[in-house]
């Protein structure tokens, strides 16, 4: 062929080749048809013109043929290349398939239509406008059927669960899951699938679950130091709730080619493997912390119905589920989602009722807000806060009955009397405020009750060093003057003895001298 590359003898393409790494970097062991129906499923609906299915196939697998044939084999190098193209590291592609074909390797080849059942590839329906109008149909119906889980590289083959030694040297006693699912955004982080052909015991079947549930206890530390599932190391899971965390969920797929009948085993194996996957009842739901949910399935309905439809059942439930509900919870998610809007109910009463008394106690407190008794306004908050300040230190407000605007009016027109009688009776004013001080200090005898005039008041404050004080200073000057004329009068001798420097007669006892003058 004219034109092709020396290392392409086949003359594929860099995208077709890449098509080809992409699956079998995940199948590891895979017909073209199979390639072509993953990688570029809008070919099956192409070549309708071709008179035989055979030459449809071939019409419609040329392209890819030709990528398998340059690539030739998956070897070692070919499986690093492939790496690249699904954006995994190498080591965990997982191990080689055991088989090399369809006819020696029946079982990868199941795997591989497990694959497809579950990733439902949908056709590009661009890439088929020229093609008749029934094949447009049925490649529309591809497209309107639900949804698969992931992409070819949510899905890895032929994965080591080591119970001991390593993920790269795995030792005795672990399992190796067919298939591992890693579709997060479609509700399976995580899902652990194993393809039965009816040709194992329920006996050989328990066993394997024993080693999924040893390798789903095996605790080793993360890179901080801390002690976590194995798992949890190579794959992201969301935490679960405290008390109700399960083992990642294991897929049983029975594929009716042996002699064995598959509803017979899954009875006997429900009943073997008990102990790993039954839950414990919790008011209204069941609880599965450290438990392994397994659920099953038949390939045919795989097929023809994939992961929404509802053909799984999972251990201990009666009846038949999608595959979200049956590998999650949804009794104890409805008790959860019902104890949501319980609490909202309750939150929203709570937060009306926290309304409905915010509002009475606002018309409340508007019952009582004081009005201007200048205007007639309601005063406002601040207003209202000021004219009723009583904090200690707090300024009593000068009209507590104005709002801000009267009040200001009021002060102005205040400042502006106060101003004008100032500047016309500045003097008076003073002197009144002192004279009405002092007059509120002045003396009064206690004799005949007079007032002190101002030299009498002088008289008997007016004290200092060699300043003889006055001898009767509660005695107006009537009083005294009387005092000294009574006393004359009375005693001339004593009065005489007294101003010769000379002591009195001692006092008889009775009275004293003022008393015969009230008489």
């Amino acid at each position: 062929m004219a034109g092709k590359r020396e290392e392409n003898p086949a003359g594929s393409s860099n995208n077709l080749r890449g098509d080809v790494l992409r699956v079998l970097g995940v199948l590891k062991v895979a017909t073209v048809e199979q390639i072509q129906q993953i990688s570029a499923p809008h070919l099956s609906y192409r070549h309708t013109d071709k008179d035989k299915p055979s030459k449809r196939k071939q019409a419609r697998t040329a392209s890819h043929l030709g990528a398998l044939s340059d690539l030739r084999n998956l070897t070692p190098m070919g499986l690093k290349a492939a790496s690249y193209e699904l954006g995994r590291p190498v080591g965990e592609m997982g191990n080689p398939a055991r088989g090399a074909g369809r006819t020696g390797a029946s079982h990868p080849m199941v795997v591989n239509d497990a694959v497809l059942a579950l990733l439902r590839p949908k056709p590009d329906l661009a890439q088929l406008v020229d093609e008749p109008a029934e094949v447009l149909a049925a490649a529309q119906a591809a497209v309107d059927a639900p949804d698969g889980l992931g992409t070819i590289a949510s899905y890895a083959t032929e994965v080591a669960l080591p119970a001991t030694g390593t993920w790269s040297n795995p030792g005795k006693g672990g399992a190796q899951a067919d298939i591992v699912i890693t579709s997060p955004e479609d509700g399976v982080p995580l899902l652990f699938v194993e393809i039965d052909n009816c040709y194992e015991s329920a006996q050989v079947l328990a066993a394997k679950i024993d080693k999924y549930m040893r390798f789903g206890q095996r605790k080793v530390k993360d890179a901080d130091g801390k002690e976590r599932p194995m798992w949890r190391t190579r794959w992201w899971v969301p935490d679960g709730r405290h008390g109700d965390q399960p083992h990642p969920p294991l897929l049983l797929v029975f594929n009716r080619v042996g002699p064995r009948n598959p509803n017979t085993v899954i009875a006997q194996l429900a009943e073997l493997t008990r102990r790993h996957w039954q839950g414990t009842a919790h008011d209204g739901f069941h609880m599965y912390d450290g438990k392994l949910p397994i659920v099953v399935t038949g390939m045919k309905q795989l097929q023809e119905h994939g992961p929404a439809g509802a053909i799984f059942r999972r251990f201990g439930c009666p009846q038949n589920q999608t595959l979200l509900e049956a590998i999650g919870n949804p009794r104890r998610e409805a008790n959860d989602a019902r104890q949501r809007a319980e609490y909202e109910v309750r939150e929203r009463e709570y937060k009306e009722q926290l309304r409905r008394v915010a509002q009475e106690r606002k018309a409340e407190r508007e019952s009582r807000r004081p009005v201007c008794a200048g205007c007639g306004a309601r005063f406002t908050d601040e207003r209202w806060e000021a004219a009723h300040a009583t904090d200690w230190g707090a300024p009593k407000d000068t009209h507590p009955h104005l709002c801000d605007d009267c009040k200001q009016r009021a002060v102005a027109a205040e400042g502006q009397a106060a101003g004008k009688q100032e500047h016309q009776e500045p003097v008076r004013h003073g002197a009144e405020q002192q004279n009405f001080q002092r007059e509120a200090h002045r003396p009064v005898c206690t004799e005949c009750g007079a007032n002190f005039t101002d030299e009498r008041w002088k008289a008997i404050e007016h004290v200092g060093w060699g300043v003889p004080q006055e001898p009767r200073p509660s005695l107006c000057d009537d009083c005294d003057q009387r005092f000294v004329t009574d006393v004359h009068q009375a005693w001339p001798d004593e009065h005489r003895h007294q101003e010769q420097g000379q002591p009195l007669p001692e006092q008889k006892a009775g009275g004293t001298w003022l008393s015969r003058f009230r008489r």
